[in-house]
Order: structure tokens, then C-alpha cells, then sequence
């Protein structure tokens, strides 16, 4: 079952024991980040640094010319991975005899958002969130699908894996966060991740909705959450705050502007590519969640991607939806965080892969490399080592 590490460049940068030491872990492949957002990192092992902080979401490589003149375009990274960041690592890596494949993350870029307004997901308050761009507008998505291609397809890489290739919400870890107050639950989640700019009025407008009455009628269905309501979980309440009929026209708006979204991105990626580079989403089977595993509809998505990379930390559920529409060849990779310091479980993940296994995957991801401990590392040996 091969296993990929997820990587950063500065893990890899000015160290030069850090490639034989992740080969080393038994993997067989690194998922090394090319565009990423904006985060506060602990490197233990480096020996030039302990904490790297990346300002702002940025490239890890040197933006190319298609860029030139155009108002939406990735920032290169500052002092945190200086030139060709990603190139360099790629390289080391690649060296150690480990198989590279670009992460890439798209739809989650709060500069983006400070910069151009604009480009923000705005919900029904009319508050907007920077942090999350919506890929209902024209201009971010062509933004999106060229960033996908660029970044995707580096000089070296074997494929790569699209992270927040869809709706982002209100969701977001966040510098000293402080929306936990209120227990949404799913739907309040799903109500309060509505876009409503000028894009998104449009396409609400063009399933039958009026945009004015739909926010007012988000307001209101969610008074009783802020007052300490239960959310009974789901779709159900969704469609019993709204109405059934309102309920699925926002889906209907939301699903095909995602789907078309994925399906262009995968589109450019594979046009640049050279043959048998393999693509992959970061992905829920759950389709109307928001954030950086992208809610999809597994039959469609396995229809357009090589496979998906499902989250599987707090349990392996989430994989069946999917392996009951993989077809041979799929590649279904169940995703453990290996930090125990980040809620993962090195100590059981020979149980894990195995359970996995079971549930239909055919690969592993093991977030995260540069992050874990020397004690979570060695867990993660002797877990691969029994593979």
C-alpha cells in the first residue's frame, strides 16, 4: 500500500539530513507544497530554525509569465521560501529516491481576499471572508484554474494533490479564533458559508430565487442557533430552515459551480502535464461542506480525477462513499495526521492502515513530516514497516 508524506519546502531546505530521514520513514513518495496559505509551522528537527511563519498565502516557486498585467495573480512566498523554494526541495527529495508530487492549495487565500475584496465569499449579514475566495466570479476562477496548472505541474513531479478545490465557509483555523461560542453544526455551517456577491445573487437569481428575500430568509432561519438551539445535523434541517425547494435550488447554484470548477482545473492541469501525471482532490463525500476537503459528489468526481484524498484521522467512514464508485486504477488515499500534538495517532496507525485497507483505500497519506515529533516519526516507521 504506497504511502506520501505531506512536506513543506523549508522542512527540506538548509537541511541536509531531512530527505534521507523522511525516505527513511518508509514511504515511498512526498507531497511537497508548491502554493500554499498563510501559517505559523514548528520545524523540531532543522537545524537553522524551530518556527517558520509563511505571512501570506504564496507560490513556493517563482510565478511564470501568464501573470503579466493581470489584476488576480499568486504572490510569491517572502523570506520563509525565497526563490525557487519548491524547486530546490523537489530536487533533495527526489535525490533520496522519493517520488515527488506538488500540493496545491487554491480556493483559501486571505491576501487575496484583503486585496481584493471583492473576490470574498459574503454572507448573508453581508460580512465578507477574506480568507475564502468565491469561485462562483469569473475572474477567480480563471485565477484558480491557471494557479492549478502552474503550481500542479512542476519541473520533476509525478502529479499532484488540488487542496480547497471548491466552496470555502466559515470554517477557517484561524490566528486566535473566536467563532466557537455557538455550536452551529452542519447546517448552521452550510447557511452561514451562503455567498451573496453580485456573482452568486446572479446564479440564485437564475434558479428561481430572489437573492434579497433567500438572505433574509438565512437570517432568519438562523435566529434560533444563535439563541443556543440544537442543530439536529444535516441536509434534513437545512431544508426544514429554508424549505425543501429553496434548499435545493442554493444547492443546485452551489454543486454545479463547484463541479464545473473541478472539472476545468483538472482539465488545465492534465493539458500541461506530461502523460501519466496523476491528479487527485482533497475531498468529503458529504457535497454541500465547505473548506479545504472540498464537498463532492463521489461519482462525479471520480469521473474527472484519478482519485481523491480523503480525511480519516477521526475514522475511516468517509472512504466507503467513495470506493463504491472507484473503478480500477482509482486511487482512494485515506488521510492520517500523524502529530499527536494535532489530534493524530501514530501509535495505531498500522491499526488504521489496516482498517483503511478494509474500507476500500489503496493508498496512504500521512500528514505530516516536518511537523511530527522524533517519537510520532518512529511511530510511523514501525507502522509502514508492517505494512
Amino acid at each position: 500500500m504506497k504511502a506520501s508524506a505531506f512536506v513543506y519546502p523549508w522542512d527540506v531546505n538548509g537541511d541536509p539530513a531531512a530527505p534521507e530521514r523522511i525516505a527513511g520513514l518508509g514511504v515511498e513518495q512526498v507531497t511537497l507544497a508548491s502554493a500554499y496559505h498563510s501559517t505559523r509551522a514548528l520545524t523540531p528537527r532543522h537545524p537553522r530554525h524551530r518556527i517558520v511563519t509563511a505571512e501570506y498565502a504564496a507560490v513556493l516557486y517563482p510565478p511564470g509569465d501568464r501573470w503579466a498585467g493581470r489584476g488576480l495573480r499568486p504572490y510569491p512566498a517572502g523570506r520563509w521560501a525565497p526563490g525557487n523554494a519548491y524547486g530546490e526541495a523537489a530536487e533533495a527529495l527526489a535525490a533520496a529516491g522519493l517520488e515527488v508530487h506538488t500540493w496545491v492549495v487554491l480556493a483559501h487565500n486571505s491576501r487575496l481576499g484583503a486585496e481584493h475584496p471583492d473576490t470574498s465569499v459574503v454572507n448573508a449579514y453581508g460580512d465578507r471572508y477574506p480568507w475564502a475566495p468565491c469561485i462562483a466570479q469569473p475572474a477567480t476562477r480563471a485565477y484558480l484554474v491557471d494557479l492549478a496548472a502552474e503550481a500542479a505541474v512542476r519541473p520533476g513531479a509525478h502529479g499532484t494533490e488540488l487542496e480547497s478545490l471548491g466552496w470555502y465557509g466559515l470554517q477557517h483555523l484561524h490566528a486566535h479564533d473566536k467563532t466557537a461560542g455557538v455550536g452551529l453544526g452542519d447546517a448552521g455551517q452550510y447557511l452561514m458559508s451562503l455567498c451573496f456577491c453580485p456573482s452568486c445573487r446572479t446564479g440564485y437569481g437564475e434558479r428561481g430565487l430572489d437573492a434579497d428575500a433567500l438572505a433574509g430568509a438565512v437570517r432568519e432561519a438562523l435566529e434560533p442557533l444563535w439563541r443556543g438551539a440544537a442543530d439536529d445535523g444535516g441536509w434534513p434541517t437545512v431544508e426544514k430552515l429554508l424549505g425543501e425547494d429553496t434548499a435545493a435550488a442554493t444547492r443546485a447554484w452551489r454543486d454545479t459551480t463547484a463541479r464545473t470548477l473541478q472539472e476545468e482545473a483538472v482539465t488545465a492541469v492534465r493539458a500541461a502535464a506530461p502523460d501519466g501525471f496523476q491528479v487527485l482532490l482533497h475531498a468529503d463525500p458529504v457535497p454541500y461542506h465547505c473548506g479545504a476537503n472540498v464537498g463532492v459528489d463521489p461519482a462525479h468526481i471520480l469521473s474527472v480525477a484519478d482519485g481523491v484524498v480523503v480525511p480519516c484521522t477521526g475514522g475511516t467512514a468517509l472512504l466507503a462513499p467513495f470506493a463504491g464508485q472507484a473503478r480500477e486504477g482509482t486511487v482512494l488515499a485515506a488521510n492520517f495526521t500523524v502529530v499527536t500534538g494535532m489530534g493524530g495517532s501514530p501509535a495505531t496507525l498500522a491499526a488504521d492502515t489496516a482498517r483503511a485497507r478494509a474500507e476500500g483505500a489503496t493508498e496512504l497519506r500521512l500528514y505530516h513530516a516536518g511537523l511530527a515529533s522524533d517519537g510520532d516519526l518512529a511511530a510511523v516507521r514501525g507502522a509502514l514497516a508492517v505494512r
